[in-house]
């Protein structure tokens, strides 16, 4: 977790982030008749109907306009309680969105889905070892002194692992580190044997459904995951610091896959075919097994009493802690969980503002909105930038604006379960949204706290940093957001993540159906992630004091979807995603070294692939310089559809080998860590297993792999060209 932010930003008053322009000087004024006075009044009011601004105009307004208290307002209104996605006080916080929205005269709908969601019943755990007392932990989160969320605090569900087995287990306790597969390999070399044993390991790495996964598959009977301080409390904790306290835990999903786990691979809509209940949790994108969340507390308890061999030293903890032994035992944990997985109403609420040249053309900015406690950071940061976004969209319209194209907002639900609102909806849609969508811009948690950080597919990279440099930096007058995302990153260079991890509802856009998406945020870690203490509380002292943070977020949201919406040409740029695709498939190069696979297929179609973007880059230079297509509409559409679907043909119908649902052959998660991003996933899955079995049979599959990329790049020059074979 990275340290608190070193500058909160602070201020005397909440103001916008970019003031408007001031009038100039007082000059002299010419005294003018009544008569021309009224025809010029009435020419300046109307001058918006006989010539439209510059989309450029409307880009320094809705920069202008920005309002912290806007976006605080918001904020606070959704916080109030906790909202768990199926609650009633979620539903309560879809009306606030809708209402808002519908507020600004936006056509505003709410689209519910019937899904399987779970709930706690009963948990239990205890530990116990020769010569000490049995120690039954209380698994709960301390409010403390002072907090204003106490009385509601007992809204919030009790800590648990959405969809873990339900079962009673008492067994010997083993140290797994982080819980992933190299650690259970090198518990193996050591000759610790995880088989019928309660696996303890810490958050931190990967996602925890891939570490309950991982325990299981070494032959786990159960699993509990804990906050370790060294990750979690560097510092001063909560509500003197931002770091979690020691009670606090990290509540959250361990289902591997994505959306409603009754309906794989197709919408939960009304009267829909689905799996059973007891067929969807027994599917291998479940746990399988009994898990709970501790604390950091109860987490150092159990580490205390656990023998053996002493861990490496990255296993350890921070200063101050005990020594970390492997197992198994002494120590024993008794462990009961008893889960309720059952079918619950969810509610995504779309938005439309209409354009005006291309209303059939979409660009989707996506947030969502349901939370395990108060969500100030995650999600409900993103949801308040949305709705204050939404309030500048609004005075645009009021001054003549309306958008070249369609912009949807939407406001997903149960994206916490395993991005179910967004996945259903893109599985309703399917057809509609592959034809239509020039881009999709997500924004989950807009503020962490300081720092810039933004992922995209790379074709909107240098969308993204000119989009930058026309915000101000909100910790820093003088600056601007490009500077600071400069300032991120050690190497003084922009740093631009991929969207291959599953972590956000930019899945689906990007691994299923291909849309080109950009992921954004001001922060990236906190320390009270998914706990009760992610509240209004934390964010107005630790994450955004003056809420300026909020407005960077939603002006650079609002700005990429401005230009996006209404520049005549799509602003995409495809030679960075020529070198994106080199630098993949260097690293594979590496990894076949010395084995019976040829990467040469991959070269060539990277080698045309650069070809094709060179062409593009062509064309839409020279019609920058003299405009040949100035009264051809029609050479327009061809380049604008040859841009927005190039993204597409990176996909496959048949999706990743044992994961269909991916489509994207270029991106999508790790097979071992659902929040990673791996590029060539079809590729790396196939080394990993050609790896660990080195047959014959293993390097063909990694061989097929490549030529199946191949394709798909082949396929994606030829629609960026706009030829045929």
């Amino acid at each position: 977790m990275p340290p608190p932010p070193e500058d909160d930003g602070s201020s005397s008053a909440r103001t916008p982030l970019i003031p408007p322009t001031p009038p100039p000087p007082g000059r002299a004024v010419a005294r003018l008749h009544p008569l021309p006075l009224l025809v010029a009044a009435a020419f300046a009011a109307s001058y918006h109907l006989l010539v439209a601004p510059a989309p450029s105009y409307y880009r320094s307004l809705f920069l202008s306009l920005g309002s912290n208290d806007t976006a605080a307002a918001h904020l606070h209104a959704l916080t109030l309680r906790p909202h768990l996605a199926g609650t009633e006080a979620n539903a309560r916080a879809a009306e606030h969105v809708v209402s808002a929205l519908s507020s600004l005269s936006f056509p505003t709908r709410v689209v519910p889905y019937s899904v399987l969601l779970a709930y706690p019943v009963h948990r239990s755990l205890s530990l116990s070892a020769p010569g000490h007392a049995t120690t039954p932990f209380a698994l709960v989160q301390d409010t403390y002194p002072g907090d204003p969320y106490a009385a509601v605090s007992a809204e919030a569900v009790p800590t648990f692992l959405a969809y873990a087995a339900s079962g009673s287990v008492a067994a010997e306790a083993v140290y797994a580190n982080y819980g992933r597969p190299e650690d259970f390999a090198y518990l193996a070399a050591r000759g610790v044997d995880v088989t019928g044993k309660v696996v303890l390991a810490r958050y931190g790495k990967v996602y925890r459904g891939d570490i309950v996964i991982n325990a299981r598959k070494a032959g786990a009977v159960a699993a509990v995951i804990y906050t370790d301080a060294k990750d979690y409390a560097a510092g001063e904790a909560f509500p003197d610091g931002p770091w979690m306290p020691p009670t606090g835990v990290q509540v959250g999903s361990t289902f591997k896959g994505v959306g409603d786990p009754t309906t794989p691979m197709w919408a939960s809509s009304e009267g829909c075919e689905r799996v059973s209940i007891p067929e969807a949790m027994a599917t291998d994108d479940m746990p399988g097994i009994p898990g709970l969340p501790v604390s950091g507390r109860d987490g150092e308890a159990i580490l205390q009493l656990i023998g053996g061999d002493v861990a490496p030293k990255d296993w350890q903890g921070g200063d101050g802690s005990p020594v970390y032994r492997l197992g198994p035992g002494p120590a024993v944990l008794n462990l009961t969980y008893i889960g309720n997985e059952t079918m619950a109403t969810i509610q995504n609420v779309i938005s439309v503002i209409e354009g005006k040249e291309e209303p059939e053309r979409y660009i989707i900015l996506g947030n969502h909105r349901d939370a395990w406690t108060f969500g100030a950071v995650d999600p409900n940061s993103g949801t308040a930038a949305l709705l204050e976004l939404a309030q500048r969209f609004s005075e645009l319209q009021k001054k003549g604006w309306r958008p070249r194209r369609t912009i949807i907002l939407c406001n997903w639900d149960a994206e916490e379960y395993g991005l179910v609102g967004s996945t259903e909806w893109v599985e309703e849609n399917r057809a509609m949204l592959t034809s239509r969508t020039v881009a999709y811009l997500n924004v989950d948690s807009a503020v962490y706290g300081a720092g810039f950080y933004a992922s995209a597919t790379p074709q909107l990279d240098e969308l993204l940093k000119e989009a930058s440099k026309q915000v101000q930096n909100p910790d820093n007058e003088t600056q601007s957001l490009y500077d600071l995302w400069m300032a991120s990153d050690s190497s003084s260079m922009i740093k631009i993540g991929r969207l291959g991890g599953g972590g956000s509802d930019y899945s689906a856009f990007v691994q299923h159906i291909g849309i080109p998406s950009i992921d954004i945020s001001m922060g990236s870690e906190y320390a009270v992630y998914h706990s009760l203490y992610d509240d209004f509380v934390w964010m107005e002292k630790f994450g955004d004091p003056l809420f300026r943070r909020h407005v960077a977020v939603a002006s650079m949201w609002g700005l990429v979807a401005l230009r996006l919406s209404d520049e005549e040409i799509l602003p995409f740029n495809y030679s960075t995603y020529a070198v994106e695709l080199e630098k993949g498939a260097i690293d594979i190069n590496k990894r076949l070294l010395g084995v019976p696979v040829s990467s040469s297929p991959l070269q060539k179609s990277i080698a045309e692939f650069k070809r094709a973007a060179l062409q593009m880059d062509s064309e839409m230079k020279t019609r920058k310089v003299w405009n040949p297509w100035r009264n051809n509409p029609l050479k327009v559409r061809d380049l604008n559809e040859r841009l927005m679907m190039t993204e597409r043909a990176f996909t496959d119908r048949e999706g990743l080998s044992g994961r269909p649902w991916y489509k994207h052959l270029i991106y999508a998660p790790s097979l071992h860590d659902d929040y990673g991003a791996q590029v060539y996933p079809g590729v790396d899955d196939a080394i990993q297993m050609a790896e660990r079995t080195n047959t014959s049979e293993s390097w063909r599959s990694v061989q097929h792999e490549i030529y199946r990329i191949a394709r798909v790049i082949n396929q994606a020059s030829l629609v960026l060209s706009g030829g045929l074979t």
